[in-house]
């Protein structure tokens, strides 16, 4: 066939060819489907690594455990309010069966109407609270009141233990989260280590381990080691209480480094290892994942609840406690933060 008779061909069908103006649209919208997937997709890769740095599990992702070890999820979902957000984290040590378990960590995230960041507000174990239906005792015992000593109900201490801090902080408490501190060592191990950044050395009184000031990247049980520690060093308890907001950020920034706000697979392996450790308590997983990602950024600011030590137990600060709960109900901690900073928490 000649170049000429090509030509008259291609002309004689030209008028069959569909217009690509469509066909070129329909691309283009499908284009645009797919780049929202994606995105979606980040987000809650965000919003899942974000939430188990913190201790806010996501089990349904996880493979399903057996029913003994099920993460346990209380009450039904009532939704999150739209404004500030406060969740409260309680670390239990659960090293010894003949006594119940008690809170040796006590943290409040606060998540502020505008979502700039999460603040991170230690909580003193050895505050002295009024805890209702017993008496005034340290807040730590709390969770064991609630939970009872034989076969001790998680739920139950978490309830008392948020009335308490609820009545002591003066603003409710939206939803919370109880792990204990074996499930902390699996997500550290599962991220490959942790980078914690020590303004001073801490010498374990347990394994005799040093861990001089400067960062320094942890496995779990060195972590753990370090998170236990409060004796020998200057505030007791309240610098303990800041090393564990140094760990969380740490656990953030690590799950970052990794991949693992992207990668399911590797979300899936976490919440798996500590499903079985995890009690999520006040609201759903879906509730959860909506607020994570309007964050703007992840990096957290740690603060304490000014207190005054009374010994043998710590009394909130009567001059500079009442500031500071009152920046707390109004949502303004960044002013308060900006306005104090020498109550800011250096956490790298």
């Amino acid at each position: 066939m000649t170049e000429n008779e090509l030509r008259a061909a291609f002309a004689r069908h030209e008028a069959l060819t569909p217009p690509a103006g469509p066909v070129r649209a329909a691309i283009d919208r499908a284009v645009v489907v797919r780049r929202r997937r994606r995105q979606r997709f980040g987000a809650a890769g965000v919003a899942l690594a974000v939430l188990g740095a913190l201790g806010v599990g996501i089990p349904q992702l996880a493979p399903r455990p057996d029913p003994q070890d099920a993460t346990t999820v209380a009450g039904p979902s009532t939704g999150l309010p739209t404004g500030a957000l406060n969740l409260l984290v309680l670390g239990l040590d659960t090293r010894s069966d003949a006594t119940p378990p008690s809170a040796d960590s006590v943290m409040i995230v606060h998540l502020p109407a505008d979502r700039s960041r999460p603040y991170l507000i230690s909580l003193p174990r050895d505050l002295e609270v009024e805890i209702p239906g017993f008496r005034r005792d340290k807040l730590n015992t709390a969770f064991a009141y609630g939970a009872g000593r034989e076969h001790p109900d998680r739920s139950k201490g978490y309830d008392l233990t948020r009335k308490v801090v609820a009545e002591l902080i003066g603003v409710p408490v939206d939803a919370g989260v109880v792990l204990t501190f074996p499930a902390l060592r699996k997500a550290t191990d599962v991220l490959g280590g942790v980078e914690v950044c020590l303004p001073q050395q801490v010498r374990s009184v347990h394994t005799h381990r040093v861990f001089p000031a400067g960062c320094r990247h942890l496995d779990g049980p060195a972590s753990m080691d370090l998170l236990r520690q409060r004796r020998g060093l200057p505030d007791g308890g309240q610098d303990r209480d800041r090393n564990a907001q140094r760990f969380v950020a740490g656990l953030v920034r690590q799950a970052g480094e990794k991949g693992v706000l992207t990668d399911p697979v590797q979300i899936s392996r976490l919440l798996a290892a500590v499903g079985p450790d995890l009690t999520v308590a006040g609201a759903s997983v879906p509730d959860l994942l909506r607020v994570v990602p309007e964050l703007a950024s992840v990096e957290p600011v740690g603060l304490s609840l000014p207190v005054v030590d009374d010994v043998p137990r710590l009394r909130t600060d009567p001059r500079a406690a009442p500031a500071f709960l009152d920046a707390l109900r109004e949502d303004r901690l960044d002013r308060w933060a900006a306005a104090n900073p020498d109550g800011v928490n250096r956490l790298r």
